[in-house]
């Protein structure tokens, strides 16, 4: 399990060439590939995480951390997918219509995906209608919206407003973020949650999408 704990560090460190190229090994070595993702990955994400809230870690590191733990997921992704291992859960995300802002949603994506969910990036300028359809279709279990812009925060009511006509507000937690959103925002329209940052939306998601 050597090559696993030296995966751990990698994607702490930030480091995707050598986080490639251990957990290579390491399934050569016939390590499971669940172990690598739950024993090592995500701990160093949760990790990278802690370190950002505690100000010992910044946007830069998180964004290098979230590509170092992409480069090894791409390796062990198809191999859970093949023998139909389950995701913490599954998240669609995207900027809301309007805004074409993604830095902080590109980054809750990845740390989503580093905690263990399945994530399904719409990309920016999402309409309600998308969200809706999209979070029907691939049975998801949160629907994530940011904006950057106060011009745009109206459009993640309206994609609460959508789900409800659909009567599907019961089905999709609905969980926001960006810079002008406040829990007091998150309230009035109806969202499920709030989170001020990327490592706090991963254990948002974790606690939203657990069983009741």
């Amino acid at each position: 399990m050597e090559n696993a704990k030296r995966l751990y560090e990698a994607v702490l460190e930030g480091d995707a060439k050598t986080a490639r190229s251990v957990t290579e090994a390491a399934l050569a070595a016939g390590v499971d590939p669940q172990k690598l993702v739950t024993e090592q990955m995500i701990p160093a994400m949760d990790e990278a995480g802690r370190r950002f809230e505690c100000n010992e870690f910044f946007v830069p590191e998180l964004l290098v951390s979230a590509r170092a733990m992409k480069a090894a997921l791409e390796l062990i992704r198809p191999l859970l997918a093949a023998r139909g291992a389950q995701p913490a859960g599954r998240v669609v995300i995207g900027t809301v219509k309007g805004d074409l802002h993604d830095i902080g949603k590109n980054l809750v994506a990845a740390m989503l995906e580093g905690g263990g969910f399945e994530v399904i990036d719409l990309g920016v300028d999402v309409s309600p209608e998308r969200f809706v359809a999209t979070a029907r279709e691939k049975e998801a279990h949160l629907i994530a919206l940011s904006a950057l812009l106060t011009t745009t925060m109206p459009s993640m009511q309206a994609t609460v407003e959508a789900l409800q006509r659909a009567g599907l507000r019961e089905r999709f937690k609905v969980m926001i973020g960006g810079a002008p959103i406040t829990q007091k925002y998150a309230d009035e329209i109806g969202a499920d949650g709030y989170s001020e940052n990327a490592a706090g939306a991963v254990a948002l998601a974790r606690r939203l999408s657990a069983p009741m």
